[in-house]
This record gives C-alpha cells, sequence and structure tokens, in this order.
C-alpha cells in the first residue's frame, strides 16, 4: 500500500498539524500557492514532494514549479494543478485515475466518470470560514480512497 498526502494553499505556512497530519506518507503532492520554497523544504523533511505552481507561486524559485505534473503511484495515474478551471483534458480518456486540484481552499473528494477529484483544502491560513486541512490518498491493488483530515477544531484560527 501506497499512502499519499496531499497539500494546498498553503500561502508561506507549514502548520505543526500538517506536519503531524502527514507523518508516515510515502510522497506528498502540493496543489499550489505554496508561496515560498522553505514550505517545500519543510514537507520534503516528511517524505519526497512534488509541487505545482499556483496563482501566487511568483518569482524565479517559483518558475521551477510545472503548472501541471503527472505523478504514477502504486500503479495510478495522478494529474496536479492548481485550479481545477485550468483542466484542459478529459482525465478519464487520458488514463488518469485521481485528480488533484487546490486553489479554492474547499476541501472536497468527488468521484466523476470513474476519476476521482481531490482538493485537499486549504492547509495555509484560514480563509474565510473554510475548513483548514490536508487529505490522505490510499492506493492498494490498483485502487485508490481517500480522506479529508481537518487540522484546526478551533474555527478562530
Amino acid at each position: 500500500m501506497a499512502l499519499v498526502g496531499l497539500i494546498s494553499d498553503t500561502h508561506d505556512l507549514v502548520r505543526p498539524e500538517a506536519v503531524a497530519a502527514l507523518d508516515g506518507v510515502d510522497v506528498i503532492l502540493h496543489a499550489g500557492d505554496v508561496c515560498t520554497p522553505e514550505v517545500i523544504a519543510a514537507l520534503s523533511r516528511i517524505a519526497p514532494v512534488h509541487a505545482v505552481r499556483g496563482n501566487n507561486d511568483r518569482g524565479a524559485w517559483a518558475s521551477d514549479l510545472p503548472e501541471a505534473d503527472v505523478v504514477e503511484i502504486g500503479g495510478v495515474s495522478i494529474y496536479v494543478l492548481h485550479d481545477l478551471h485550468a483542466l484542459d483534458l478529459d482525465p478519464a480518456a487520458a488514463g488518469f485515475a485521481v485528480v488533484v486540484t487546490g486553489h479554492s481552499h474547499q476541501p472536497k473528494i468527488e468521484k466523476r466518470g470513474g476519476v476521482l477529484y481531490l482538493n485537499p483544502g486549504g492547509a495555509g491560513p484560514r480563509r474565510f470560514r473554510l475548513p483548514v486541512s490536508v487529505a490522505l490518498l490510499r492506493i492498494e491493488g490498483g485502487e485508490v480512497d481517500a480522506e479529508i483530515v481537518e487540522l484546526l477544531s478551533d474555527k478562530s484560527r
């Protein structure tokens, strides 16, 4: 079994709660709005990181981040991009089992057309009254299962 940590919209903040929730994962997929390379460095201490560029990722360091990435884990093809509205392909036709996005800060797990769409939500500063969260993706025998992990029980932070 492979355990994949999904995180997005950290906006220059690596919460201790996010580190704890991602502890033990085999790989981390960051769906953009990283905002500083130090975030990737901190997450890399947990597991290898694949990150894509979000609309707030600017500067020379961010030019190295792709707008989208394809990651193969446990025989499952995963497409990662920041904004779902920028998806310019049919994931099922392209052979992707999972699409990981961020941008909206709204955690969501949805299956459509045989493809699992995952948004781990925002793990950085709280936006509006949305939860602060990450997600875990389990891959075993070509099957995928996901869960959202809410990081804060105190809605005021």
